[in-house]
C-alpha cells in the first residue's frame, strides 16, 4: 500500500506538530510541584521550548503548531517570539485526540507533511531531523526516527517484577520522534485510532493499522524522551 512517490512542491509544505498537552505525571519527583514537566526549566529555558526550537532550526518546516491543553496559562509566554511557531488550545485527553485536534485544525492539504514531536524530547539534534525529511520526502508515505534495541529485553510476568523470558532484541528498534506522515493518510489514520478500544501510542502505530509499513530513520542518543525525575538533570548536563 504505497502511493506514488512525489518530491516536495509548493503545494507539499511540511508543518511540525507538537502535543503539549500532558502534564507528565511520571517525571514528577517526590514534594514536587505540579507543573506539567513541558515547562521544566532546563538549560535556562523551559523544555518545550528547547523542543519547538530543535524543529525550527530545519528551515524546511514552514510551521511549528503547538497543543496545548484548554486553559493553558503557561504556553503564550513560554513561545513568545519565536518565528513560524503557533499555539492553539486544542488538546485532548490523549495524545492521539491532541494529534488529530490540532491536524484538523491546520487544514492542511491531503498531500503536506506533517511532523509529530514529542514536547519531552529537547535533544533533538539537526542532522537528526534532516535525515529524517530527506528519506520521507524520498519514500512517499512517511516513517519516524528511530533506535536499534541495544540493551538485553527482558519481559516480565503479568503482574509481577520477575522474569518471564528474555526477549530476542534482533529486528527491535525503539521508536523516537518525530514521526512525519502526509496529513490526508495521517488523518484518516488519526479518525480511525480515536475510536479503537486501544488507542495507539504513536503515530506510526495508527499507521500501520491502515496497512502502512513506515521507514525507520536512525535517530540519535540525543533525542531521549525525558520521561523520569533522573533525566531531568541527565539531558540538562548536555543540552
Amino acid at each position: 500500500m504505497t502511493p506514488s512517490k512525489s518530491l516536495l512542491t509548493v503545494q507539499n509544505r511540511i508543518v511540525a506538530l507538537v502535543p503539549a498537552a500532558g502534564i507528565g505525571a511520571r517525571a514528577l519527583g517526590a514534594g514536587e510541584v505540579n507543573l506539567p514537566k513541558q515547562y521544566r526549566v532546563l538549560a535556562g529555558q523551559a523544555m518545550l521550548k528547547h523542543s519547538v526550537q530543535a524543529l525550527l532550526a530545519d528551515t524546511r518546516i514552514q510551521e511549528v503548531r503547538v497543543a496545548v491543553a484548554p486553559g493553558d496559562p503557561y504556553a503564550q509566554t513560554v513561545l513568545a517570539g519565536l518565528p513560524r511557531t503557533h499555539c492553539s488550545p486544542c488538546g485532548g485527553a490523549t495524545r492521539a485526540q491532541t494529534v488529530l485536534n490540532a491536524l484538523s485544525e491546520a487544514q492542511l492539504a491531503p498531500e503536506d507533511w506533517v511532523l509529530v514531536h514529542d514536547a519531552a524530547r529537547p535533544g533533538l539534534p539537526l542532522d537528526a531531523l534532516a535525515r529524517l525529511i530527506d528519506a520521507c520526502l524520498a519514500d512517499g508515505v512517511g516513517g519516524l526516527l528511530a533506535m536499534p534495541a541495544a540493551d538485553t529485553l527482558k519481559q516480565a510476568q503479568p503482574l509481577r517484577d520477575h522474569v518471564a523470558r528474555t526477549v530476542d532484541r534482533k529486528g527491535l528498534w525503539l521508536a523516537q520522534t518525530p514521526q512525519m506522515f502526509r496529513a490526508g493518510l495521517l488523518l484518516k489514520a488519526l479518525m480511525r485510532a480515536v475510536t479503537a478500544s486501544e488507542p495507539p501510542t504513536d503515530e506510526a502505530q495508527a499507521m500501520e493499522t491502515l496497512g502502512y509499513a513506515p521507514i525507520l530513520v536512525r535517530g540519535s542518543g540525543k533525542n531521549t524522551k525525558i520521561t523520569w525525575p533522573e533525566d531531568f538533570q541527565w539531558v540538562e548536563s548536555w543540552l
